[in-house]
């Protein structure tokens, strides 16, 4: 019900703010699980992704934001409840393990899995190399991994922007992909790597966002160093994942039908939440500052 909840309160706020669409959401199967492999733009990723698909999904987040104390770090944890987000402690170099042994069992009890492949956010709006732990849960656990792109949530809300600013905010959601064929090959690391360069190469051709062949966390790594030392970090290599040649690709933009679409679906979720009689509201205008998931 508090998920329900959220949907509504939240969606209130966000249709006339940002006037999410949708693009492929009949790729989303109504029942039975699978695995929603994302880009990573923004923290309000994790907003607006389960605002805008008709089945409940969550993402992991660390289970610091969990612990917070007094007002601003209650508020935090309730937020990351709100939005469906699984703690996880990623202490002692353990994380992958317990991110994998949660999205097993949320798969296994036949619900959807969110996950981000490139760990942590872009910190410059460009696709990163994905780290292949979303190919092991896809091999363990059966499921078809659905890519997702989010357009637009890190020109709403920039790194170190805690108040996200007005911009229209896409979901793009491509075809399942199968990878039955891999079957019992989950510790071949060769496999899992191609499994997620395929993955990558979809997320690609969805968001229209040039691909960097390395990680995120090393770029922002390289960033950091940069900025200590005065100097701009050069790094325009065009390529794609797998080594694949690079096809041409631009950000979609959305149809007058799938604005009109992503606007009645959100009216929905307030019309379906009053009728559950849950009316209070949810104040966003300060959510947590970072979201580092960890996928493995």
């Amino acid at each position: 019900m508090f998920y329900g909840f959220v949907k509504a309160t939240l969606g209130s706020v966000l249709k006339v703010f940002y006037q999410p669409w949708i693009r492929g959401d009949e790729n989303i199967p109504s029942d039975g699980p699978a695995i929603l492999a994302s880009n990573h733009l923004a923290v309000i990723d994790s907003v607006f992704l389960p605002l805008m698909i008709r089945r409940e999904v969550v993402f992991m987040g660390k289970s610091d934001y969990f612990d917070g104390k007094g007002i601003r770090g209650k508020a935090v944890a309730s937020f990351m409840r709100a939005v469906g987000t699984i703690p996880v402690d990623r202490a002692g170099g353990r994380a992958s393990e317990a991110a994998l042994r949660t999205g097993l069992a949320r798969l296994n009890g036949g619900d959807l899995f969110g996950i981000y492949p490139e760990g942590t956010r872009s910190p410059d709006g460009r696709l990163y190399r994905g780290k292949t732990g979303v190919a092991r849960l896809a091999l363990e656990s059966g499921a078809p991994v659905i890519p997702v792109a989010m357009v637009g949530t890190n020109i709403a809300q920039p790194i170190g922007k805690k108040i996200p600013k007005m911009h229209r905010i896409g979901v793009v959601i491509g075809k399942p992909l199968d990878f039955s064929r891999y079957q019992g090959m989950q510790d071949d690391r060769f496999v899992l790597r191609s499994i997620t360069d395929e993955i990558m190469y979809e997320l690609m051709l969805l968001s229209g966002q040039e691909y960097v062949d390395v990680y995120a966390a090393t770029m922002k790594n390289r960033i950091s160093a940069a900025k200590k030392e005065g100097r701009e970090v050069s790094d325009r290599a065009v390529s794609a994942p797998g080594g694949r040649p690079v096809p041409e690709t631009e950000v979609p933009e959305p149809t007058e039908d799938e604005i009109r679409g992503g606007l009645e679906l959100v009216a929905q979720r307030e019309a379906e939440a009053r009728e559950r009689g849950e009316s209070p509201t949810l104040n966003i205008d300060n959510p947590p500052q970072r979201n580092e998931e960890t996928d493995g």
